[in-house]
């Protein structure tokens, strides 16, 4: 079934009351290192999650205090990672569809119809949207952004106790000028995406 793109000047259009909606984001498609990870969440018509928005609009207060009401209250919800080795050997862009699917797939019950935060969706039967900005249109987006970025960075923070000498922990894996100091001082570790740029270049320059 072909995609049916929302772009931001559009309306959402009217889906069937009852129809099993699975919102669905991304975190971590630009960091040097770390997975990135999918979330996909099926909200009830009635919730209470006072404050909930596009993950990136919030701070990681708000997101972690988010992160539990979500998990309790939508329908189903679930998480994937794909990682740096995944990404290199596939590319970001289907790194990213991948997670997706694989966080679409382990819902129970699986959705009758996908909106996904962006441009693309991955592979899904039944209706699917690309919404642009979807994160900050669609609750159940919304969630499925504050579930990804959330756990994603809870992961950074265990790597960082792993390699100490990066910063995980302040900048995620982001390209950060503290980042890119470490880089060249220590070179890449296994968690380094190796296909990025910034990350390839460190390791030519170290032989």
């Amino acid at each position: 079934m072909s995609i049916l793109v929302i772009r931001p000047e559009q309306a959402l259009p009217e889906l069937d009351a009852g129809l099993r909606i699975a919102g669905v984001d991304e975190a971590g498609r630009g960091p040097l290192a770390g997975p990135v990870v999918a979330a996909a969440v099926i909200l009830p018509d009635q919730y209470h999650l006072p404050g909930l928005n596009d993950s990136k609009k919030l701070d990681a207060d708000q997101r972690e205090a988010l992160f539990e009401p979500i998990c309790q209250q939508a329908t189903a919800w679930a998480i994937a990672e794909v990682d740096a080795q995944q990404i290199d050997r596939l590319n970001i862009f289907q790194a990213t569809l991948q997670a997706m699917f694989q966080a679409l797939n382990r819902l129970a019950p699986k959705p009758e119809a996908i909106l996904v935060d962006g441009k693309h969706c991955p592979p899904w039967p039944g209706l699917r949207m690309a919404v642009i900005q979807g994160d900050g249109r669609v609750p159940a987006i919304s969630a499925a952004s504050v579930l990804a970025k959330v756990h994603r960075d809870r992961l950074l923070q265990q790597l960082d106790g792993q390699y100490p000498q990066y910063g995980f922990a302040r900048h995620k894996g982001y390209p950060t000028r503290a980042h890119l100091e470490a880089l060249r001082e220590h070179g890449p570790c296994p968690v380094h995406r190796m296909s990025y740029r910034p990350v390839r270049e460190a390791m030519e320059q170290r032989g």
